[in-house]
């Protein structure tokens, strides 16, 4: 007879589903079993559930397809929160698989008894309690489907329905998942009267309009109508460089944001969100839309955006051709680091065909203008903002695209979130390259002390600094098992960069960087 277990791992591998990040416990140990019966599951091993839910969201951001976690009751769900908010504001699909009491055991109150499906009903969009062998089969068929439509699936396995016989010999089949639509056909027809009036326009892309093609349409609208183009502050998977159209990012600083949207009368969405700030900040508004501005939303979230403006370009560009991204990389600097320096060194140095994650933070000054002529890459940013998100994503993408170099950049305060995703990085040999932008500092925290308002004397600048002790990277690195160097110049960081580039397996540099913020 087969188990709850098998039927999860054999369900999980029929809907495509093969690679599961783990951080297992007690309840889970029949589903780390069925391992061993199943070969064609990948199993990775994370010392930190944020790491394991990180990954996942990197991995299905670049397989297009998801990954599964295994996490350990509502404590283990705990620990890797954050990083499934991210993958939700990302629309990132997930198979989250949370072990459970057995069922009988529940009434007992036992010490880790909590509330699993509330605390993921806070950042799933499908959660499903399994009730015994029988339906595991199905329940994970459903969970598939639900990540195969963008969303994080919570499936919460109690330990007696997977140690149980009596589940399916075969597994279920996942139900299909409808093919996303094309976007409000009168909210379309309004958008292409308004690229027509001349009024200034802009389009706001987010979703998969940040892919090549749909760059390319909104590329050919912008040709035609003199419309502007703009990405939403943190896409989730940007593809970018030479021979690819260019699209400035929506600033993260509100009034930064709030200058780049002046006079615009026609605000188009296409997969992206209506801009606001971030955070409330006394005496500023919170959305961002210029007054007397107005908005169309012509492809939603869960829409085929890119197709949508397919179709937009169709109404109203004609022939036109857009403007490409040339060819250029800047020349390698020389002299002390700095942010802006560290990111013409990447700018002159990024390989071809790259991922690109980015935690950067206040460090990414300069990034953007670096990299706009490098060859074609990708660029995964952080959608939900809740940091410890970069180095776990780099694992996933990683994981998912072995024949593709990984470079992150990485601030030092966030890094300290997840650093042991560098032990993963290293046990299953993934080529990444983490720069860690070591400024001994919360600078996006100093950052925000004074755009609050908030006087800051010594005792609350004590908790936006990093140096009492200073992180030492290096050790924390190679402690794990990854080669690490630290550099303080520009010709430091070229050689480090160079050298991790011709080894295969993970490496970390440490630059070390004023903060951008004193």
């Amino acid at each position: 007879m087969t188990t709850g277990a098998q039927a999860l791992l054999r369900t999980l591998l029929a809907g495509g589903v093969d690679v599961c990040f783990a951080n297992p416990g007690t309840s889970e140990m029949h589903a780390v079993a069925a391992l061993d019966t199943e070969p064609g599951m990948r199993a990775v091993l994370t010392l930190f559930e944020g790491v394991a839910t990180g990954a996942a969201d990197g991995f299905a951001r670049m397989a297009d397809r998801p990954a599964a976690t295994l996490l350990h009751l509502g404590p283990g769900l705990g620990n890797g929160l954050a990083n499934l908010h991210n993958a939700r504001r990302a629309g990132t699909g997930i198979v989250n698989v949370v072990g459970d009491h057995a069922l009988t055991h529940a009434k007992y109150d036992a010490p880790l008894q909590s509330d699993i499906a509330g605390m993921a009903a806070t950042v799933s969009g499908w959660v499903h309690l399994t009730r015994g062998p029988a339906q595991v089969a199905a329940d994970t068929a459903a969970a598939v489907a639900a990540a195969r439509a963008g969303q994080v699936a919570t499936l919460i396995l109690p330990a007696d329905a997977s140690w149980s016989e009596g589940a399916a010999d075969e597994p279920a089949p996942v139900p299909p998942v409808p093919e996303r639509g094309t976007g409000n056909p009168e909210s379309l027809a309004a958008a292409a009267a308004a690229l027509r009036t001349g009024e200034p326009c802009l389009l706001l892309l987010g979703g998969d309009a940040t892919r090549e093609a749909g760059l390319a349409a909104a590329g050919r609208i912008a040709a035609a109508t003199g419309a502007r183009i703009m990405v939403e502050t943190f896409p989730t998977r940007l593809q970018r460089g030479a021979g690819r159209v260019p699209a400035e990012r929506l600033a993260y600083l509100p009034d930064r944001a709030a200058q780049q949207l002046a006079g615009t009368r026609h605000l188009l969405l296409a997969g992206a969100r209506s801009p606001v700030a971030f955070f409330g900040h006394p005496g500023k508004r919170g959305d961002l839309v210029p007054e007397g501005c107005h908005v169309y939303e012509i492809a939603g979230r869960e829409d085929a955006a890119a197709l949508t403006l397919a179709e937009l370009a169709d109404q109203v560009a004609g022939d036109a051709t857009a403007h490409l991204a040339p060819a250029r990389r800047p020349e390698l600097p020389t002299g002390p680091l700095r942010a802006d320096v560290v990111a013409a060194v990447v700018g002159a140095l990024l390989p071809e065909n790259a991922v690109v994650v980015d935690e950067a933070n206040t460090s990414s000054v300069g990034l953007p203008a670096a990299t706009t002529g490098a060859p074609p890459h990708d660029w995964l940013c952080l959608t939900g903002g809740a940091i410890g998100w970069g180095l776990p994503t780099a694992t996933g993408a990683a994981l998912a695209c072995p024949d593709r170099p990984v470079w992150n950049l990485q601030a030092d305060g966030s890094a300290l979130y997840t650093i042991t995703a560098l032990w993963t990085q290293a046990r299953e040999g993934l080529d990444v390259t983490t720069v860690v932008y070591n400024n001994a500092a919360y600078a996006i925290l100093r950052l925000e002390l004074a755009a609050v308002g908030a006087a800051g004397g010594p005792n609350a600048r004590s908790l936006l600094d990093l140096d009492r002790p200073r992180p030492d990277f290096v050790s924390l690195a190679t402690g794990m098992g990854v080669p690490a160097s630290r550099a303080e110049t520009a010709e430091e960081l070229a050689t480090a960069l160079s050298r991790a580039t011709a080894e295969p397996g993970p490496h970390l540099i440490e630059a070390i960087v004023p903060p951008v913020v004193p």
